[in-house]
């Protein structure tokens, strides 16, 4: 890669360069480029909220040069591209990607956006509409609506406080009643702010880094430099030093959830990305093994799950303010304690800051990161451009590359400071449950938000105000066991294959397996497949395995967590016919992670408690499914086409209707004495050492063979020939989106000779 420092109208671009597998046509390789302007939605006019945002759509309506309104878009698509773009908080992004061959013609159409864009008055109204599009598909999302209603507890005049979205009442509506001309409006925010000095340019290609910076030398020169400063944000501190944010705000989400939300506002830490102390913070606070807040939670059944930290978006990370949350989902009776439930988060918080930054733990996640990045899969160019492109606004320019991802100072007086702003005092409390419904009088304006405002009860006020005692089942985690060290590729012993081979075949089951031969990575792929006839019996049945996964990830998430957070990946399933299980990563500590996932299901155990804590989510999560209508869909659409699946509906109905713990014993007993189980292996193993994996399967959880053949695990129904249509109501009223699937069964042959067998339309319209 070359940064270019090379000056156009006062433009800085980057040329990056990667070279392609020499596997993959010249002809077929992506060439992407990514341009980001330092400026979005905090440089919204008070009177037309949205504006940015709208902006980004209008630039690409054709240009002076090339006037054609979708010009661009038919390009792109005739010759295998795509383009996209964001508008975040400070910085709007434009992305694309298309073949190497058509790579300088496109850009030369692109680069005119940003030269002498047309922003057509006559598709204004088109444009608004996709706008008022996007903020409708925003509106359900529990997260959008809780960001929405955090920045209104910012001080008066301070831009997280505006309407980032825009919809068609405040680009269409409000302007035509104040008489405004959105259309000069628009020229004039272009002007003042799409300017070179505050403009950068990432390209990767095939070509030649010299090739590449005389392309951008001649088609991006041009960019024009209004001479105006920077917008800057950097007068504007502290914004959520208000009453209104260290209080308790009570919230009716769309999702049947309950969370509780801790949030804090810190000053900016983008300057601190070489010693990251949020990512430091949030590792010790997200972390599930002993010792941790979940840990314990957990054990009290007040938790299911928690995260922690900043999600980096412009929002949560800018040059005013950084966001740190800790998000929890509580249970029923979690709900009923949320108060005790902050208090252990302030315990360990407190915690954190007598013992002070741990040398140990950093260079532990140091370690993880440094593994992650040296061994990382090959990211498309369109998405790795994007992200360069934002780094280079972030980061120091030897750190463009690596910036986001690695650790690079130990500074404990950095992250102390960090921990002494997480405090009682400084906190902002949000509940959000279905069980507030009717409690919450008040409403956010745009995505109407219901949500109610209090202080914090005045005995945990008092209790968090004084020196309270730190919980000592709390504490840091210990030496992760899973951090890889050896990453030797091991000598093979067996034939070069293109294809998995079956290497093992016995009455319980079969073991295929296929050495890596091409990517040269120390990582191995796992996967399993625990068949049962159990699982299709009955609605009651696939309910029950649901729950028998759901038990066992629970069981798993402690001991396990050191591999998660080492970059072992292990995930459970409930499948159509049976259980399946995927372990990935570095090769070096995978087996351990792989046993102790099936010692845990032979051991398989589970109290009343967690029995109906369980049943209770999975409750909640059907329900989720159902109100979504994209998900609806999918699940339809596959109930139509797929033998024996159980819709989520009939799931839903059945386990409302009760589901004993007795019931699940004897499911569990049954599904474990008979199976079948097929297995495969891939990736720098050994041909014994995936035989071995299997035999370790069999032994452990000492099953019968199935009774019968194994059966048919993925049959499709055969359509007539005709055309058929399904419409549904949605779930969820309060949705006013649709979803539309339009599905096309072509047999053998393939879509492109076939002439439309059959189409299924399935559509979700509120009535």
């Amino acid at each position: 890669w070359k940064a270019t420092s090379v000056t156009y109208s006062g433009v800085l671009f980057v040329s990056i360069l990667f070279f392609f597998s020499s596997s993959v046509p010249s002809f077929l390789a992506q060439s992407a480029a990514a341009l980001c302007v330092t400026v979005g939605s905090f440089c919204d006019p008070e009177d037309l909220p949205g504006l940015a945002h709208f902006l980004e759509h209008m630039v690409f309506l054709g240009s002076l040069k090339y006037p054609d309104e979708n010009g661009f878009d038919v390009f792109l698509k005739k010759h295998g591209g795509s383009e996209n773009a964001s508008t975040d908080s400070e910085r709007t992004v434009f992305h694309f990607d298309i073949w190497q061959q058509y790579f300088k013609a496109a850009l030369d159409r692109w680069a005119q956006f940003f030269i002498n864009p047309l922003m057509i008055r006559d598709a204004i109204d088109c444009e608004v509409e996709a706008v008022d599009n996007e903020y409708q598909l925003a509106k359900p999302c529990d997260t959008n609506r809780w960001e929405l209603l955090l920045g209104s507890l910012a001080r008066p005049g301070y831009p997280m406080r505006k309407f980032f979205w825009g919809n068609a009442e405040t680009l269409k509506h409000e302007p035509k009643k104040s008489n405004i001309d959105i259309y000069t409006r628009l020229k004039d925010f272009w002007q003042n702010y799409y300017s070179a000095p505050y403009t950068n340019l990432v390209v990767q290609s095939k070509e030649t880094l010299n090739t590449l910076e005389n392309w951008v030398t001649e088609i991006f020169s041009q960019i024009p430099n209004n001479g105006l400063p920077k917008p800057s944000f950097d007068h504007l501190t502290d914004p959520f030093d208000t009453p209104e944010f260290q209080k308790l705000y009570r919230v009716v989400p769309v999702s049947n959830i309950h969370l509780l939300n801790i949030t804090w506002a810190l000053p900016p830490q983008e300057r601190n990305y070489r010693v990251k102390p949020l990512r430091y913070i949030s590792w010790l606070v997200g972390h599930e093994g002993k010792g941790s807040i979940l840990s314990f939670l957990r054990k009290k059944l007040w938790a299911v799950a928690l995260s922690g930290g900043n999600a980096e978006t412009g929002f949560e990370q800018n040059s005013i303010y950084s966001i740190f949350m800790i998000s929890i989902t509580l249970t029923s009776e979690g709900y009923e304690h949320f108060y005790e439930v902050a208090h252990v988060v302030f315990q360990y918080m407190k915690m954190l800051q007598k013992v002070g930054p741990d040398k140990r733990i950093w260079k532990e996640i140091q370690k993880i990161n440094d593994n992650e990045f040296s061994f990382q899969d090959q990211v498309d160019p369109i998405n790795y451009v994007e992200n360069i492109c934002e780094n280079m606004h972030l980061f120091c320019k030897q750190d463009f590359l690596t910036g986001n991802q690695l650790l690079f100072d130990y500074k404990p007086e950095v992250i102390a400071d960090v921990l002494d702003l997480l405090c009682p005092q400084r906190a902002n409390l949000c509940l959000l449950s279905t069980n507030n419904e009717g409690k919450c009088p008040l409403k956010e304006r745009w995505f109407e938000t219901q949500y109610s405002v209090e202080d914090i009860e005045q005995y945990w006020a008092t209790v968090w105000a004084f020196d309270f005692e730190i919980n000592p089942d709390l504490h840091h985690p210990e030496e992760n066991e899973y951090l890889a060290t050896d990453f030797s590729l091991k000598p093979p012993d067996f034939p070069e294959v293109d294809y998995p081979v079956k290497v093992l075949n016995a009455p319980q089951g079969c073991m295929w397996y296929k050495k890596d031969n091409k990517f040269r990575k120390p990582k191995v792929y796992v996967h399993f497949h625990l068949i049962s006839p159990q699982v299709q019996q009955s609605a009651e049945s696939v309910v029950l395995l649901d729950i028998f996964v759901s038990i066992l990830s629970l069981n798993l998430s402690e001991p396990a967590y050191g591999a998660d957070i080492a970059k072992l990946e292990y995930k459970l399933v409930a499948g159509e016919h049976g259980l399946i299980i995927r372990v990935k990563g570095f090769n070096h500590k995978l087996p351990l992670l792989l046993q102790l996932v099936i010692d845990h299901l032979s051991d398989f155990s589970f109290t009343p408690g967690v029995f109906e804590m369980v049943k209770e989510e999975l409750k909640k999560t059907y329900f989720n499914m159902l109100i979504k209508s994209e998900v609806l869909a999918k699940d339809l659409r596959h109930v139509i086409l797929e033998y024996g699946k159980w819709p989520i509906i009939e799931k839903y109905q059945r386990l409302m209707k009760g589901i004993s713990a007795e019931s699940l014993l004897s499911f569990v007993k049954a599904f474990t004495s008979q199976l079948f189980v097929e297995g495969l292996a891939q990736g720098k193993l050994t041909c014994q050492e995936a035989k071995g994996f299997l035999r370790y399967v069999v032994v452990k959880l000492q099953f019968a063979p199935l009774a019968h053949p194994c059966p048919v695990q993925f049959r499709v129904v055969d359509l007539p020939n005709t055309h058929l249509l399904c419409k549904v109501k949605t779930l969820n009223k309060g949705d006013a989106n649709s979803e539309v699937t339009v599905y096309y069964q072509a047999g053998a042959r393939s879509l492109r000779e076939c002439v439309l067998t059959e189409l299924l339309v399935v559509s979700f319209d509120v009535f």
